[in-house]
C-alpha cells in the first residue's frame, strides 16, 4: 500500500500532522505533495469489550485510515470493530501534572468501600 506508515505504541503525540477544523472536526486535507495527518487507530478484539489503542499511522482522509489500519494491525482476522481517530482530536492530561489534576479523587473515600459493612449472608460481592 503506497504512503501506508505504521507507528506502534501508545503515545497520541501528533507529529506531521496538519492544521485541525473545529473541534472534533477530521483535519484540513493537506496541501498537495504535504504530509498526510496522523490517525490515532483502536481495535476491538474477538474477545474484548472495548477498543484498545493499537498505534498510529497517516493516512489523507479517515476512510484510507481505516483501511490502512485493518491492514496493519488485523492481519490475523483477531479485530472485529476499528476506530481511527485523528490525533489533533486527542487531548491528553499531561503526566507532569498527574498529582494534581487526580487530587481531587483522593479527597471522596466513599468511593473506597473500605468502610462499607457486608451482611453476613451475602457471599459473592
Amino acid at each position: 500500500m503506497t504512503g501506508q506508515t505504521g507507528h506502534s505504541g501508545n503515545g497520541a503525540s501528533p507529529s506531521g500532522q496538519t492544521t485541525a477544523g473545529p473541534a472534533g472536526a477530521p483535519p484540513a486535507e493537506p496541501a498537495a505533495g504535504g504530509p498526510w495527518p496522523l490517525w490515532e487507530v483502536f481495535v476491538r478484539s474477538r474477545r474484548g469489550l472495548s477498543h484498545s489503542h493499537a498505534g498510529s499511522l497517516h493516512a489523507p482522509d479517515a476512510q484510507m485510515a481505516l483501511r490502512n489500519a485493518r491492514d496493519l494491525y488485523t492481519r490475523r482476522a483477531e479485530g472485529v470493530s476499528i476506530w481511527v481517530v485523528p490525533s489533533s482530536a486527542v487531548t491528553a492530561s499531561s503526566p507532569d501534572e498527574k498529582d494534581p489534576f487526580f487530587e481531587p479523587a483522593g479527597d471522596k473515600p466513599y468511593r473506597h468501600p473500605t468502610f462499607y459493612e457486608i451482611p453476613e449472608g451475602v457471599k459473592h460481592l
